[in-house]
């Protein structure tokens, strides 16, 4: 089994991450996964919606031409949004997409008043909306779209000092949404945010629950994974190969460190390529 992991730029590692760490993650027959990173046109937040679904499909089916994987994550919420429904169509292998945990943090929020940080686009999106709509009628929810996380999550990985005043003032914007001072539950709704949770929490005037869709991606990876033969998921003998669509930002991740569970110590990519396809969308 190869598992295709797709974002923009290094957010979707917290998803990577997730399934390495799962515990029951390690019987699963996985001998490859690969992180396809789109760093010619990182970061995807100013993009326009309909040139941003043409781009992530013309990427994603280039990828899929070049190292046919068995399944794909889409671990991103903008790209989910805007390109599941093509990919589906093109292409008969999985497609797992990621959406904000609104249902979730409505659910385990004790105040019923939720906070969603998330990119400006993913706030305006009339699909986070209808999520809201349909999840969390009895809750309150306010959105904060906080663009500036998404740098300080890549400065992180890449070993770069993290502004801690930069995500200290984006969850206090949040928080100063809310009148009743009750928000107790935050949705970390882009991919990049849970790699910066440790910050965040130092940031919290008070206790917050995070909530992400992480757990919940790698739960339903491996229920499509169950009864695939192959050596153990884990860093050990699971290499993570990486293709880029190249430029400066690729010549950077080729050297990122990064960490994956208490005992599993830091991981590299075993390889980097840069994927070679015509594209169209300049």
């Amino acid at each position: 089994m190869h598992i295709a992991f797709f974002d923009s730029g290094l957010g979707g590692l917290s998803i990577v991450r997730e399934l390495f760490e799962h515990p029951q993650a390690q019987g699963l027959g996985v001998t490859q996964c690969s992180y396809i990173a789109d760093t010619a046109q990182f970061p995807y937040g100013d993009k326009d919606d309909a040139w941003l679904s043409d781009r992530i499909v013309q990427v994603i089916a280039a990828s899929i031409n070049a190292i046919k994987p068995d399944l794909v994550v889409v671990a991103c919420n903008t790209a989910s949004t805007l390109a599941l429904g093509p990919l589906r169509e093109h292409f008969a292998i999985p497609f797992v997409g990621v959406v904000p945990a609104i249902k979730p943090a409505a659910q385990q929020s004790q105040s019923h008043v939720v906070g969603i940080l998330a990119t400006p686009a993913t706030v305006a999106r009339d699909y986070t909306a209808q999520l809201i709509a349909n999840y969390a009628q009895d809750t309150s929810v306010h959105l904060y779209g906080a663009a500036a996380l998404v740098a300080q999550a890549e400065n992180k990985l890449l070993g770069n000092a993290v502004d801690q005043h930069t995500i200290t003032r984006a969850l206090h914007a949040l928080l100063a949404l809310d009148a009743t001072q009750t928000l107790d539950t935050v949705v970390l709704a882009c991919t990049h945010f849970p790699l910066l949770r440790e910050e965040l929490t130092a940031a919290a005037p008070y206790p917050i629950q995070w909530v992400d869709s992480g757990e919940a991606i790698a739960r339903r990876v491996m229920q499509l994974c169950e009864g695939a033969k192959a050596a153990p998921l884990s860093s050990v003998n699971t290499p993570l190969q990486l293709i880029t669509t190249g430029g400066e930002l690729a010549e950077h991740y080729e050297r990122l460190r990064f960490k994956i569970g208490p005992q599993q110590g830091t991981y590299t990519f075993a390889s980097h390529n840069v994927l070679a396809f015509s594209d169209s969308c300049k």
